[in-house]
């Protein structure tokens, strides 16, 4: 099974309050403490970072299973929030939770919606970054799913 390497570049001029920079092949941004941590909130943070890595992951894997389970796919979209707890100075990751909004074309058949419903609790199951961070951060679904 081959393995893939994927690599990122950071750069942090030291402090707290700082503004640094990440680059990727990819993505190119800068980073710090977001403002609601008391940070000057220039560019992305770690907990937006993470936050699109599930998202990202889950959307995408269930993309590909309503493709390969021939879906008549109308559209697909979604929110995720993410909740970060702050307790006596220690930051914790606590909760994602992603709201995917999934319609299949007016002639999906009940079979198929049945199918769909499946396939958005499965996804959350299959997605590589959620497999990461089982056990350590909580991930819920609160689709909203419907035959247009």
């Amino acid at each position: 099974m081959p393995k893939h390497h994927f690599n990122l570049t950071a750069e942090w001029p030291g402090g707290r309050n700082s503004v640094g920079q990440i680059e990727t092949d990819r993505l190119k941004t800068e980073i710090s403490i977001p403002p609601e941590m008391d940070g000057p909130g220039i560019g992305t943070n770690p907990d937006e970072m993470l936050l699109g890595a599930a998202a990202t992951c889950y959307i995408i894997t269930l993309g590909a299973m309503i493709e390969r389970a021939e879906l008549p796919l109308h559209e697909m979209s979604m929110t995720s929030e993410g909740i970060v707890d702050v307790t006596k100075g220690v930051i914790s990751y606590d909760e994602i939770i992603h709201h995917p909004v999934v319609s299949l074309k007016n002639e999906a058949t009940e079979a198929q919606f049945e199918k769909l419903k499946k396939l958005v609790e499965k996804a959350e199951s299959s997605c590589m970054i959620s497999r990461a961070v089982q056990g350590n951060v909580k991930i819920s679904l609160d689709p909203s799913l419907s035959i247009q």
